[in-house]
């Protein structure tokens, strides 16, 4: 039986990780890896997050799914999950998903918040991987590493994010050649905007409600976003595939392409889009979604309520229900 075929069946299939696996797009990937014939850990900060995910995955597949609590940011945590699983299940397949979203201008932003998201996305995605590969180079088995759009252009009142995924990409790439002769595979992952519900986890400074306002409207708007259930599907089918890279959304894949071809005037136009989005007020304490209130102009709230009607109706499915842990997937 080849590893391809494992990876098509139910009941005997390979053993897969997917950290921040509990909410959102991770909570998606899980599900179409269970549906592939995985046998899927979710690992997450937040127990009781995942004894939720991992029941409703339970229940639309029939799979078998064990939760870990993990936090990405320490090494040991990590190394003992990929050991563990490895021992149990067979190590096969490992998403690196986790995630933090922090939504407002550089100036309303310390260094605090860079750090923060550093921590989770770069080293977080960094510990998965490394504690991961040996048990892969065993097992020739698949890495996927779910970078972004906002990686591969720096994206205004998204700078954290925008950092630590760019970093995210660079390891990808750099690992996917490091790691091919031993069998191997790696796949820088970059979605654009999805539709995960993610707006009610995600933070948010400066003008805390304009920011959540244009924000939770942009993830939410048809063609801008794409479906986070469609996405997760391509995503583990690309890492199945052992594909090296994966770019989602018509917006993402055009801003790619613009940015490659003229960055200096990639760089003016993304200037002008900053002159559109809310005004700073200084530094100031980050809220997360679910407290934020909608934006207080009647035709903002309209334009709020339209925009995110798609990304509110993902809520519940994603998990994204009730406030966790400060991480967004």
């Amino acid at each position: 039986m080849t590893r391809r075929s494992r990876l098509t069946l139910r009941s005997t299939g390979p053993g897969a990780v997917v950290t921040g696996g509990s909410r959102g797009l991770g909570l998606f990937i899980a599900r179409y890896l269970a549906e592939r014939g995985c046998v899927v850990t979710i690992a997450a900060r937040d127990e009781k997050e995942l004894e939720r995910a991992a029941a409703q995955l339970r229940e639309e597949t029939g799979a078998t799914i064990h939760v870990a609590v993990c936090d990405v940011r320490d090494r040991a945590t990590v190394r003992e999950l990929m050991r563990s699983v490895h021992e149990r299940d067979g190590l096969d397949v490992v998403i690196a998903n986790a995630g933090v979203i922090q939504v407002a201008p550089v100036e309303a932003l310390g260094a605090e918040e860079f750090t923060a998201a550093m921590d989770t996305m770069f080293n977080g995605t960094l510990h998965t991987a490394l504690e991961a590969l040996p048990h892969l180079r065993e097992t020739r088995g698949r890495l996927g590493l779910i970078g972004s759009v906002g990686g591969l252009l720096g994206v205004p009142h998204l700078l954290p994010y925008s950092c630590a995924k760019a970093a995210v990409g660079a390891l990808a790439e750099g690992l996917h050649a490091e790691a091919a002769p031993a069998g191997v595979s790696v796949t820088a992952v970059h979605p654009g905007l999805m539709r995960t519900g993610s707006h009610l986890q995600a933070e948010f400074g400066g003008d805390t409600e304009a920011e959540f306002g244009w924000f939770s409207a942009a993830a939410g708007t048809p063609v801008l976003s794409m479906d986070a259930e469609r996405a997760a599907r391509r995503i583990v089918d690309a890492v199945i595939q052992r594909r090296t890279r994966l770019v989602l959304t018509a917006p993402a894949k055009a801003a790619q392409l613009a940015h490659g071809i003229a960055p200096a005037l990639t760089t003016r136009l993304t200037g002008a889009t900053a002159r559109l989005l809310p005004t700073g007020h200084g530094k100031t304490p980050l809220v997360q979604g679910h407290e934020a209130k909608p934006p207080g102009n009647p035709l903002a709230r309209r334009i709020r309520a339209w925009g995110s009607a798609l990304n509110d109706r993902a809520v519940r499915k994603a998990n994204q229900e009730r406030p966790g842990p400060r991480t967004a997937s």
